[in-house]
């Protein structure tokens, strides 16, 4: 079958979320209010969802949050070729400016498909997270 990217529901990444990043909060947690206003992806092996994220488009700048990727199989691609799936959407909707909050530690994962950081930087739940940024035109 190999790998596919497709939009999924919101439920759909759910649980991929909660088990990568938040595995000691209840699933609550990682349910976003925004949700419903986003654009969700999923990227599947062989038929099993590996990777998700959820994209929320205002006017020409795009946030992607709750980007996670089975630990199992992290370090093959399938993360980076998610995002370039999202870069390619967020440009066919107009968007400029594509960011997130990435985790530090994720950082130089961010930087190999072209995004930078800014100067904001904070902390949430012990975790240490930096705004990074790509311009898409």
């Amino acid at each position: 079958m190999g790998v596919i990217v497709k939009e999924i529901k919101a439920a759909d990444t759910w649980d991929l979320r909660h088990r990568v990043m938040w595995p000691e909060k209840s699933i609550d947690y990682v349910k976003l209010e925004e949700d419903k206003n986003g654009l969700h992806f999923g990227l599947f092996k062989d038929e099993l969802l590996v990777s998700v994220v959820s994209l929320f488009i205002t006017g020409n700048e795009a946030q992607f949050r709750k980007f996670a990727t089975d630990t199992k199989v992290q370090g093959n691609g399938y993360g980076t070729k998610l995002l370039q799936h999202l870069f390619l959407v967020a440009k066919q909707n107009k968007v400029e400016t594509i960011w997130c909050n990435a985790r530090v530690d994720k950082a130089s994962f961010y930087k190999k498909s072209g995004m930078v950081e800014t100067e904001q930087k904070f902390s949430k739940g012990g975790i240490d997270y930096v705004t990074m940024q790509k311009i898409l035109n």
